[in-house]
Formats: C-alpha cells, structure tokens, sequence
C-alpha cells in the first residue's frame, strides 16, 4: 500500500505540473522494442499486443468530427488494416481467454488523449462481431466521458444513475444496432465519482454485467493523478494498457505499472505508430 500510495503522489504532482503549465519532458520511445507480431506472454508480463497508426501527436488538439470518427473506426470502415489489427487484439485477448476467465477487461492510459477510448470502442465493436456473443461497453470515466459523443448518443440515463440508485441497470444499457453491442453511458456527472466507483454497487454492477454478457470492456479515466482507474481495474479480470508512441513519457508508464495490478495486465496497445511507408490508418 505504502508503494501504491507513493505513485499516486507522484503522478498527482505530475498532473498538477502539467495543469500549470510547465513544459513536459517527453521520453523516447525505446523502452518497448517488442516486436508487434510476438506473441503476448502469460498475465503479469508485460508484452506489447499490437501496434498501429501514421505518425506522432505531440500535442493534444481541440476535438473534431474527425477525431470522433477515429474512436469508432471499425464501424465505418469495417475492412481496414486498422480494423484488423483490432481484430488482431481480439484475437490475442481470446487466446489468453482459455488460460483464465477474462469476461472483464479494462482499458486503462496514463494520461488523456493518449487513445483509451478509441481502443475500448473500437476492441467492443470487433468483439461483438463474434457469432453469438454478447457485449457490453461500460464507459466508466464519471468525470470527463466520450463514449456517448464518439457514438452519437445522447442517453436518458447512465452509469451515475445506476450507482446513485436513481435508475435500474436496464434502463441505463442502450442497445447500438447497426454492430450488435450494449453501452452503459455516462449522463451526468456526480460530484463524488471516486466513491461511487469505489461502492459496493459498483462491484456489484460489474459482477451483474458479466453475468449477462459474453465479454465486458470498461472505459476507464485516466491512471495518473487519480485513483479512479486502479479501482476500476481491480473490478476486471484483465486490463489493456493503451500508449502513446511519442507522447506518452517513459516515466508515466513506469509510474502506471506501480499503481495498478501487474497480475491483470494483459499487455499494451501502442497508439500512433510512425510507419515507414505509407500510413495504414488515421491514428
């Protein structure tokens, strides 16, 4: 716990440096040379999964109908090298499946803009392409949520509600057609997110959903800084980790790893890959 408690004052003091305004040390990228095709090892060693995009991001910009339409790839461009590689991690994710129950998995960054998302909405939708098996994506980011914009999507009620008691589990889950997937939203935003996804309802909630579904994907808030994606990892099975080539600093992973359960980590999605020849996706 002491060592836990530790990263979390580091990467709040991280957070708070970067909310001032101070300039970021931007780490190589060098620490992970794994090759994209090596074969992901047993959980709690870390491998990169996959690999995929057209070049670096240095800098978060204002979001476009661009950038919303990369979150949900695999939807509008089903055929494409990007939606493979997606495929790809489903693949490896249900290969790891019949070595232990992996019914919940987490989608966790370090920090935001770095991907999370996209990867959680993009892993779902190829997920429920599986003949027979049922989905549910959870956006569980109470404080800054993207699911219901990348998605369209403006919900009645969501994952507040639920937790607050104000609304039932089935009124909150909406149904998308058109790839065959359950959402649980997030409508409004509570004052107390921490807690609420630290309850017993939440665990709760969690072991209800994957009862009822063949695979859960929860969308997590970004690692640093807070405690909210530690507590929602712990609730899954398997957690993904997703990384910014060129952004996201060494350190940040580092301090990542400490904070959360290195016996969940499945292994890591690489975002925004530079290619040496001509792009094979918008990322």
């Amino acid at each position: 716990m002491a060592k836990h408690y530790e990263a979390l004052q580091r990467a709040e003091a991280e957070r708070r440096r970067k909310a001032v305004g101070e300039p970021a040390v931007m780490a190589p990228t060098e620490w992970d040379t794994t090759p994209a095709s090596a074969p992901v090892r047993k959980r709690g060693s870390l491998k990169k999964i996959l690999s995929f995009g057209s070049g670096r991001r240095d800098k978060i910009a204002v979001e476009t109908a661009n950038d919303i339409n990369k979150r949900r790839i695999t939807m509008l461009q089903p055929d494409s090298v990007v939606s493979e590689q997606f495929r790809t991690l489903r693949g490896r994710i249900d290969s790891l499946a019949t070595q232990q129950s992996l019914k919940t998995v987490s989608v966790v960054s370090a920090n935001s803009g770095e991907g999370k998302s996209m990867a959680s909405i993009n892993l779902a939708v190829v997920t429920s392409m599986s003949l027979g098996k049922k989905v549910l994506l959870v956006d569980c980011d109470l404080r800054n949520p993207s699911i219901h914009t990348s998605l369209g999507v403006d919900p009645a009620v969501g994952l507040g509600e639920v937790l607050t008691g104000s609304a039932r589990l089935e009124e909150a889950i909406t149904k998308i057609d058109t790839v065959n997937m359950d959402v649980l939203f997030v409508r409004g935003r509570p004052t107390n997110p921490s807690e609420l996804l630290a309850s017993v309802g939440m665990r709760e909630m969690v072991e209800e959903v994957a009862e009822l579904y063949d695979q859960v994907i929860l969308d997590t808030p970004a690692c640093l800084g807070l405690p909210d994606a530690k507590t929602v990892s712990e609730l899954s099975d398997g957690i993904v980790l997703v990384v910014r080539a060129g952004v996201t600093p060494k350190e940040d992973v580092e301090t990542m790893l400490e904070i959360l359960d290195q016996r969940r980590i499945l292994g890591m999605v690489l975002n925004g890959v530079a290619q040496n020849s001509s792009p094979t996706g918008p990322y």
